[in-house]
């Protein structure tokens, strides 16, 4: 079923890294559902508040989202797609803000992480710990903050009126999350596919999780993300989530009757297409200016 504008929920506010990841799946014609929680974003589907939920679900550099794989097996909406984004990090201010006056900077923990070399080189900036980027950015426009900058992305830049101060100062170049879009299930749309995401558990014996693997490796489908998590109150059981892919469905299908035979609590939570594109880095920038900004001697608050 196509939704002319779908209602997209997303942890977070607008300009927030999982609206930019929503844009480019869904295009810009879209009506965000802001929700404080992860859990809030599966409420407002499960209540069809919203027809999709993007969720990140890991990072190149900070690793999976254990908690996110929990809510796909809990709430079990499908899988319908997935996006990579690259993750860029500007600083940002109220126009007309210079960086010798300022003295707070904040962001989102992990956001503040990936930019440590850069602010490693102005120790005078206190860090001031945020739950989400673009809110520390609207909080600015808001609160008309002339002594604070924030770290977050350039949509959040444009759509909350400040200056970019510094474009791409996050440490690591080739930072990418990876999303993945939830529907209910009377919403998927019969598409080709070339990824499943899979749920589940294997016996507590010698070779039982390779003898699942040995089948995908045999029938040739690519075993792309394996991540195991403990199920609560039962111990050494562990539900296994695994990302595969394949270049024909018969080898998928092949693979799946078989390692039913070894597998319980078998579930797929999603077939899909898989986002192909290459990401891409654009050069950091001259920093010419850099040099001339003035050191101002406070200590750091970490």
């Amino acid at each position: 079923m196509k939704i002319e504008r779908p209602k997209v929920a997303i942890q977070g506010i607008r300009a927030s890294f999982h609206e930019e990841a929503a844009i480019r799946y869904f295009g810009e014609n879209i009506e965000t559902i802001e929700c404080n929680s992860f859990k809030q974003t599966f409420e407002s589907l499960k209540k069809r508040e919203a027809d999709y939920v993007v969720m990140a679900i890991e990072n190149s550099i900070a690793g999976s989202i254990l908690p996110n794989y929990t809510l796909l097996l809990d709430y079990g909406f499908p899988v319908v797609g997935e996006i990579y984004l690259p993750i860029q990090l500007h600083l940002m201010a109220l126009p007309g803000v210079k960086f010798e006056d300022v003295k707070y900077v904040t962001s989102h923990p992990i956001a503040l992480r990936q930019c440590v070399d850069f602010f490693d080189e102005y120790p005078h900036l206190k860090i001031v710990e945020s739950s989400d980027t673009a809110a520390c950015a609207k909080r600015i426009r808001d609160e008309q903050l002339t002594d604070t900058v924030a770290v977050a992305n350039a949509l959040a830049a444009q759509l909350y009126g400040l200056d970019v101060l510094e474009r791409r100062i996050e440490s690591n170049k080739r930072n990418f999350t990876r999303f993945l879009i939830m529907t209910q299930h009377d919403n998927v749309e019969k598409k080709p596919a070339n990824k499943a995401s899979l749920c589940f558990q294997v016996s507590n014996k010698v070779g039982a999780l390779a003898k699942v693997l040995n089948i995908f490796a045999e029938e040739g489908v690519n075993m792309s993300k394996i991540q195991s998590m403990p199920i609560l109150g039962k111990r050494n059981e562990y539900n296994f989530y695994v990302d595969v892919e394949w270049e024909e469905q018969k080898q998928y299908d092949a693979s799946i009757r078989q390692i039913l035979k070894y597998t319980h609590n078998f579930n797929i939570l999603g077939e899909y297409e898989r986002h192909d594109d290459e990401p891409t880095t654009t050069p950091k920038p001259n920093r010419t200016e850099r040099s001339t900004r003035k050191y101002i001697n406070i200590r750091r608050n970490v």
